[in-house]
């Protein structure tokens, strides 16, 4: 056998062992908790993330992102006077420059959270801010917080998903 001829078996072993480290179904035959008793000791074994895992995209698209999107939509509705400075749908915050809402005479900004998938109370959270980092009373942040889960409703009826 020639040296070209081995060396060139050599780099076709070496690709195809390669590929066969990368191969796999896609599949996974864990339960959703992502642990699994495996093999006869019984110990868990657990779910590990693959390079590949990141790149697909699997799964219903709107429970990809652990934000509520009556929740999201509804607070860009509400608060849509205030000029909107950062968005992230994958943290679920909203932050907005000062503006002043209609018939009134302070101006706010507001950076909003929403923590949970779920049309909840406890899944939003609101900051309000006056100029100058001034305070704003409790009872206007709540009257913002209500009207931003009434109008989270609305949607959800809007959309037939009662």
């Amino acid at each position: 056998m020639t040296y070209a001829r081995a060396a060139r078996l050599m780099i076709v072993t070496t690709l195809c062992a390669g590929l066969a480290a990368c191969g796999g179904s896609g599949r996974s035959t864990q339960p959703a908790g992502g642990t699994m008793f495996d093999g006869p000791d019984m110990r868990p074994t657990t779910r590990t993330t693959r390079i590949q895992d990141v790149f697909i995209r699997g799964g219903n698209p709107d429970q990809m992102v652990g934000v509520n999107k009556y929740l999201w939509n509804a607070s860009l509705d509400v608060l849509n006077f205030l000029p909107v400075q950062t968005v992230d749908p994958f943290t679920g915050v909203i932050q907005t420059g000062y503006g002043t809402p209609p018939g009134g005479g302070r101006s706010y900004r507001a950076t909003i959270q929403i923590s949970d998938p779920a049309l909840d109370a406890r899944s939003l959270r609101l900051s309000l801010q006056g100029p100058g980092g001034a305070a704003v009373e409790p009872g206007t942040v709540r009257a913002v917080e209500d009207a931003i889960l009434t109008r989270a409703r609305q949607l959800r009826i809007q959309d037939g998903r009662l």
